[in-house]
């Protein structure tokens, strides 16, 4: 169901408020360069800092500037599995295509407790469902076995978004799901390597700034090309590792402002980026061959 490049949307702000025009230019930016996907409201679109208003309105624009070209997945995941049921069943209602659900942080579950949650979430709804592993933020790591078992049991869990920098772990979920499970990529850095192991394609945070090259490289490797899509992964690795040096969406949003692109300042308690790093982010893109 899921291939190719999603794109992980920034939120642009202007004066800490939504801009609506901003995001419509940068969605239809992204299909037009070969994008697959768009992700809105998840990590890189600072869904923990928008409104329920907020919230509504980047999931209603997203459906409408895509108008079905491509699918729409909204983040709809938080720490408590009755709150997530409800932004499940809101980005249903608005539009979206999938949900992208992150484990739940801070309560730290078990791993049957992580198993009951995503359950519950199925049975309550209908729309794809992607489980969010991404460890480095919430202090949880659903195992490959678990996984496993929502594939098995829940109509609608299709997919993983793997971002635990596991190669080992990617590996053992491709063995107990098989290909017809959606495996992502969630670490730009290792979506090549991802892709060898059986993963489908990559939910992205540089793609916002080089989206036909990522698109290429999915593509590349998807029609058998793997010198091709290797030579784009070296090409781009180096901005990838410049978008996380801080944390994202810093350096990206840094780097859309330095390319005149709708995205204006993260969102407190996100701060943006310490001119060293400015100075580090603005020679990786010069060097990469863009102009400043």
């Amino acid at each position: 169901m899921y291939k190719g490049s999603y794109v992980a949307i920034v939120t642009p702000f202007k004066d800490n408020v939504l801009d609506e025009k901003g995001l419509r230019q940068n969605i239809k930016f992204l299909i037009e360069k070969g994008s697959s996907g768009i992700v809105a409201c998840a990590t890189t679109g600072e869904c923990p800092s928008l409104s329920d208003e907020e919230y509504e309105h980047v999931i209603r624009i997203a459906v409408e500037e895509t108008k079905g070209k491509v699918p729409v997945i909204a983040g709809a995941g938080t720490n408590a599995t009755t709150k997530t049921i409800k932004l499940v069943q809101r980005a249903e209602e608005f539009g979206a295509q999938g949900v992208l659900v992150v484990t739940p942080y801070y309560n730290k579950p078990t791993q049957e407790g992580l198993y009951e949650h995503y359950r519950e979430i199925s049975k309550a709804s209908n729309i794809p469902i992607i489980v969010y592993n991404v460890p480095s933020r919430t202090g949880g790591n659903i195992l490959p076995k678990t996984i496993a078992r929502l594939y098995h049991d829940c109509k609608n869990i299709v997919g993983l978004k793997a971002a635990s920098g596991n190669l080992d772990q990617v590996s053992e979920v491709q063995r107990l799901c098989g290909d017809e499970f959606d495996i992502l990529s969630g670490d730009d850095s290792l979506t090549f390597p991802m892709l060898a192991i059986g993963a489908k394609g990559v939910i992205s945070v540089v793609a916002n700034i080089l989206p036909d090259k990522v698109a290429m490289l999915c593509e590349s490797f998807s029609n058998g090309d793997l010198l091709q899509a290797r030579k784009i992964h070296l090409e781009i690795f180096p901005v990838i590792k410049a978008m996380f040096i801080e944390t994202n969406p810093i350096p990206l949003k840094k780097a859309m402002n330095l390319l005149g692109m709708p995205s204006g300042k993260p969102r407190l308690p996100l701060v943006e980026m310490g001119e060293e790093n400015v100075s580090i982010l603005k020679k990786v893109l010069i060097d990469y061959g863009i102009e400043l």
